[in-house]
């Protein structure tokens, strides 16, 4: 039996699982057993068919509701692997490290292009931290305090899987400086980042080894699973740009659970699971877990 999960930012009706319903029953599916997750914003349907049937029957109602289609059989994941920026935490590293500089809207323009995919990620990135040289490297730290945030939900995320033994791991594109203190805060246990290079106390406007970008963050995501003898079904992967694409499309092939986070436009095409209207915790609703089981600290 596959699952049907309708997920609402604040409060889910019965009469939209009603008309769930018929939307799987209009397209040749076959409705099953309904089971609130939590009274009033997540319900499972279960359906016999196709899940890419059901996905285009029910998208219509993407404009209202967060909907997640999948098998049952590991439902919930064993793996997470996570975007930082605008994903777990609500900023973009490097805009606000440019804000520092006096110069974030020259900076933060490239970025919505590379997150929109309009500019190669790598490109993209040494043209930004070079903008960034002579930078004092205590800005880094001031920053971490004054506005790095975890995303609403997040914590819940990550500790609640971690709490069944799911192995939780961040791939950014971003800086180690912030990934390290980052997983610490919201309680991820490894971590794949760039490295900005600093001499004197201050950013020389270089990366030091290798970038990861969209390639390496696949790459990072098939060898956990890999290492763990799992298989992509059991994955997680969540991020919200362009350059996650390669990752969510990765669990996407292995039918597993590839998800878009307020998503631009190309990645919401290459993902299974897209949250446009609620926080991180709809990823906790669509493996089924309720409220009361949520770990929040």
């Amino acid at each position: 039996m596959s699952i049907a999960t309708l997920i609402a930012a604040e409060w889910l009706e019965s009469g939209a699982i009603s008309e769930a319903c018929d939307r799987l029953s209009g397209a040749g599916l076959d409705p099953a057993e309904i089971i609130w997750i939590e009274p009033g914003l997540a319900a499972d349907i279960g359906f016999s068919g196709e899940l890419d049937a059901a996905r285009a029957a029910l998208r219509p109602m993407e404009a209202q509701f967060d909907i997640a289609v999948q098998l049952g059989q590991h439902r919930r994941k064993m793996l997470l692997v996570s975007d930082m920026d605008s994903t777990m935490i609500t900023v973009e590293c490097i805009d606000e490290l440019a804000d520092y500089a006096g110069i974030k809207p020259e900076i933060a323009a490239i970025t919505e292009r590379a997150m929109a995919g309009e500019l190669d990620f790598a490109d993209a990135l040494t043209a930004r931290v070079a903008l960034l040289a002579g930078l004092n490297e205590s800005v880094i730290a001031e920053c971490l305090h004054e506005r790095v945030r975890p995303m609403p939900g997040a914590v819940a995320l990550v500790r609640t899987m971690a709490g069944w033994g799911a192995h939780t791991m961040l791939v950014s594109g971003g800086f180690t400086s912030f990934t390290g203190p980052v997983a610490a805060q919201i309680g991820l246990s490894e971590v794949h980042a760039n490295v900005l290079e600093i001499t004197d106390g201050k950013l020389t406007g270089r990366l030091s080894g290798a970038i990861v970008d969209a390639a390496a963050k696949r790459s990072f995501l098939e060898a956990a699973v890999a290492t763990r003898g799992q298989t992509m079904q059991q994955a997680l992967s969540v991020g919200d740009g362009a350059n996650d694409i390669p990752m969510i499309a990765a669990a996407v092939e292995g039918q597993g659970l590839g998800a878009a986070y307020h998503p631009r436009p190309a990645l919401s095409q290459a993902a299974n699971f897209s949250v446009r209207h609620s926080d991180l915790t709809a990823l906790l609703f669509a493996q089924g877990v309720r409220k009361a089981d949520w770990v929040l600290e």
